[in-house]
Order: structure tokens, then C-alpha cells, then sequence
């Protein structure tokens, strides 16, 4: 009971430790964001109150100090940080509607997205990169190596298009574009996300896929393994229960590293499947230069990608007993 109520003090000290770590992080996302937000072509006041009262300088002033534009930078920013601190991420230039609701409603499908991602990847490149493993440098590790090469090596938006255009155009068997909610049913919502998880997730398993192949090699030359085969086990109870764990630390870690490509993918993606998330937010906002939106987004984002980076960490003492916070 010491030992388990010592552990969990450790567990929890570890958590706070590294929740504290966030705070400088997002500090710094707040002052990228800002500063990129600054140096964007275009003025929020001009595309709040649109083109047809550009000429009115009037209503251009009035719109400037009440989006806090007439202030001098610093004061700005303090600003923009006191309002995050609040939870509140302003008011969309192009909607109108608060910046949090939008960010909310939409935050979902890119989570949807990403974890479908997530899966397909896994998919693909777990039973891939164990069989090129267990046999090296034959004819279904040439395939393997191929198929990695290419995943990783095609754009996520020229994937994309011959995806709509196979599965879509030609053979008629999955949407093209669109989003539905799994609150009208988990398989229409799960068809709708095939193939934006397809598009997004193939680099994934390129890069999962090798990274098992070589951990998994490395593990196999253990001596413990190669006692388990001298007992007799079978190859399969060999691989899956004493070198597939020991071989996915490494795994988890590059899986931990991609969560920020992936969210960065969904930009691309969710544009040309027409996905109603975040990554398309993202690139709306850029275009109506929208900065409150914009702003909202990166820093969710990153909050997603430090949560995911945590969560990993945590997966390694599951996957290694050995391995212990303190």
C-alpha cells in the first residue's frame, strides 16, 4: 500500500510537472499566432465591415477601435492573452459568431478525422512492418518497403483526388466530399471519413511501418527471444507476446511526434473533401483573414498536440515495466 500510494504521488507530481511545462509553450503559440496574425496581408477592420463601406472612414475608425486595432501592439497582445485566460477567443470577423462556439462545433470532426488517421495507419502498418520484420529482405519486404516508399513519398492532396476519383467517380461506392455526424449513424459517419482517414493516414504508416521493421529486427536478436524459440514456442507466440512490446516503444514514439503533422494535414484534407474542422477553419480564416478565428485555431491545435505528446509519454510505462515517473 506505501508503494502504491508513493507511486501514485510520483504519477501525480509527473502530471503537474508537465502541465506546468504547457504554459510557456502556449505562451509562445500566443506570440507566433499574434505576430503572424500582424505581418498577414490585409486589415480585419476592412473585411469586418466589408468593401461595399470601405470609403466610409467613419465607420473604418469606429471598427478599428472596437476590434482594439487603434491601440498600440503590446497593449494588443496583453489583450488578447487576458481574453484567452478568460476563455473567450473574440468574435469571427466573417460569421460574426463567437470565436469559441465556432472552434467547439467544429473540433470534433478533425478529432474524428485524425483518429481515423490513426487507425488506418496502424492498420496498415503494423502487420506490414511485422511481416517485413519477421521476413527480412524477402519478397514481401521488398512490398513492404515499396508500399512505405510510397505512402511516404505522394501528397496528402494528390492522394486525395485519385481517391475521390477511383472510389468516387469511377466506381461509385463512397462520397466524394461531405461530413455526416455520427449522430445520424456510426457507419454513414464512418464512410464520409474513409477516405479523408485514407488520404491523411498513408504517410503515417509509411513512417509507423519502418520504424516497426527496424525495432522489431533489433528485438528479435535478443538473447531472451532466442531463448523463447529454444523452448519450442511458436513464432507467432514469439513475436506477439515477447518482442512486439518491447518493439513498440520506439513505435509510439514517432507516433507521438506525427499527431502535429496529422492536424497539419487535415488543413489540406478537410479542403478537399469538404470536411466542416478545423483545417478547413484554419485556411478559411487565412483567406478572409479572419484572425480571431485563426488565432483560436493554432492554439487549440497545439493544446492538442501537447495533450497527445503527454499521452505518450504515459503509454511507455504501460509498454515498459521498467520504465517509472519519479
Amino acid at each position: 500500500m506505501v508503494r502504491n500510494g508513493y507511486a501514485g504521488d510520483a504519477l501525480r507530481e509527473y502530471l503537474l510537472r508537465r502541465l506546468l511545462y504547457f504554459i510557456p509553450v502556449l505562451f509562445l503559440v500566443t506570440v507566433v499566432t499574434f505576430s503572424i496574425a500582424l505581418l498577414l496581408p490585409g486589415d480585419p477592420a476592412l473585411a469586418y465591415i466589408g468593401e461595399a463601406n470601405m470609403r466610409d472612414k467613419v465607420m473604418y475608425e469606429s471598427m478599428r477601435k472596437e476590434l482594439g486595432l487603434d491601440q498600440p501592439i503590446p497593449v494588443q497582445y496583453a489583450k488578447l492573452v487576458g481574453r484567452v485566460l478568460r476563455g473567450d477567443f473574440g468574435r469571427s470577423i466573417r460569421t460574426r459568431e463567437p470565436a469559441l462556439e465556432g472552434l467547439l462545433a467544429r473540433f470534433p470532426v478533425t478529432l474524428h478525422l485524425t483518429a481515423m488517421a490513426m487507425v488506418v495507419a496502424l492498420l496498415i502498418a503494423v502487420p506490414v512492418g511485422i511481416l517485413s520484420a519477421v521476413r527480412p529482405n524477402s519478397n514481401a519486404d521488398k512490398a513492404g518497403t515499396m508500399l512505405a516508399m510510397s505512402g511516404a513519398a505522394v501528397p496528402d492532396f494528390w492522394l486525395g483526388i485519385m481517391l475521390i476519383y477511383v472510389f468516387s467517380v469511377w466506381l461509385k461506392v463512397l462520397p466524394p466530399s461531405g461530413y455526416v455526424p455520427a449522430s445520424q449513424g456510426l457507419w454513414p459517419s464512418s464512410l464520409s471519413m474513409l477516405l479523408p482517414s485514407i488520404s491523411l493516414g498513408m504517410a503515417l504508416s509509411a513512417v509507423v511501418m519502418r520504424q516497426l521493421r527496424s525495432a522489431l529486427i533489433e528485438v528479435l536478436q535478443q538473447e531472451y527471444v532466442m531463448v523463447a524459440r529454444a523452448k519450442g514456442l511458436r513464432e507467432a507466440l514469439v513475436v506477439g507476446r515477447h518482442a512486439l512490446k518491447n518493439a513498440l516503444i520506439p513505435v509510439v514514439t514517432v507516433i507521438g511526434l506525427q499527431t502535429g503533422r496529422l492536424f497539419g494535414g487535415a488543413v489540406v484534407v478537410e479542403t478537399i473533401f469538404a470536411l466542416p474542422g478545423l483545417g478547413r477553419l484554419a485556411a478559411d480564416s487565412i483567406f478572409f483573414r479572419d484572425f480571431p478565428m485563426l488565432q483560436g485555431v493554432v492554439l487549440i491545435l497545439a493544446l492538442a498536440v501537447l495533450l497527445a505528446n503527454l499521452f505518450t509519454d504515459f503509454l511507455y510505462a504501460f509498454l515498459d515495466p521498467r520504465i517509472r515517473y519519479r
